[in-house]
């Protein structure tokens, strides 16, 4: 389930070190808990969707590579990002 244009910008602007950037780690950490967020709202209501539950759990999943990351590379940013988006780290 895509995000909207709308939502997208809102999250690069918030998280990005530019307007236009869309490929760092933090914007993607970012976009990526809205949709698991959305995704998750969805298989609330459609408990046996077990296709979106699995892109679901690939998209944790390549959060958590790309917190780890951040993790590793930028201490301080970590910490910023997992207190902004409301994660536990």
């Amino acid at each position: 389930m895509p995000l909207a244009t709308q939502a997208k910008q809102e999250i690069y602007k918030a998280y990005g070190v530019h307007d236009k950037d869309v490929g760092s780690t933090e914007v993607q950490v970012a976009s990526l808990t809205r949709r698991i967020s959305d995704l998750t709202e969805h298989l609330k209501a459609h408990k046996k969707d077990f296709s979106s539950r699995r892109g679901l759990l690939k998209m944790v999943s390549n959060r958590r590579r790309l917190v780890r990351y951040l993790r590793s590379k930028d201490p301080q940013g970590y910490v910023k990002l997992m207190e902004s988006l409301g994660l536990r780290g």
